[in-house]
């Protein structure tokens, strides 16, 4: 899937987390600030990859902050920005 446009998703809160996407130079690059990034910094990244390798991303600058979301929740904000970034809802349709 290919980043057409800026996207953001997510919020500050606690127990979220915000993940902004742009175009990327030809890969995945990820800037990761975290509360718990001593703790749980590796274990966030993982999923934060895999989602995009699920949504077949290959170029893109990732800004994820978090602030202690749970795994379900870093990768619902993920995959919302990068369908937002193509225009879509989610992978049932486009928006008008």
């Amino acid at each position: 899937m290919k980043i057409v446009k800026p996207a953001v998703a997510g919020t500050l809160e606690s127990s979220d987390c915000q993940v902004t996407v742009e175009s990327g130079q030809g890969e995945v690059e990820l800037e990761l600030t975290s509360s718990v990034i001593s703790q749980y910094g590796e274990q966030i990244e993982n999923v934060i990859r895999e989602t995009l390798d699920k949504l077949a991303v290959e170029s893109v600058k990732i800004t994820v902050v978090d602030k202690g979301a749970l795994d379900c929740t870093i990768r619902a904000r993920v995959e919302c920005a990068v369908y937002r970034a193509n225009g879509q809802t989610g992978p049932w349709r486009e928006i008008a």
